[in-house]
């Protein structure tokens, strides 16, 4: 199974910002930003607001790991 694995508790936990302040930098609501750190994926432009806000790679964020593909689960075109 694919799945995207969020640090984003503990990366704004280290720099001591709180949720709500997150939330006002990147133009998002604090029930998103708890949403996202619950584990979900946020959208991609939010995700770069976040980096972008952290000074940090995508990827340090936010991890994409691969899962089996089988045929059954391939993009249909």
């Amino acid at each position: 199974m694919e799945r995207i694995i969020n640090h984003l508790a503990e990366i704004r936990a280290d720099c001591q910002i709180t949720q709500k302040e997150l939330a006002d930098a990147t133009s998002s609501s604090l029930r998103t930003i708890i949403y996202i750190e619950s584990g979900h994926a946020p959208n991609l432009l939010l995700a770069l607001r976040i980096a972008d806000y952290f000074s940090l790679p995508l990827e340090r964020i936010f991890t994409y790991e691969k899962g089996d593909i089988t045929s059954d689960n391939r993009p249909r075109t």
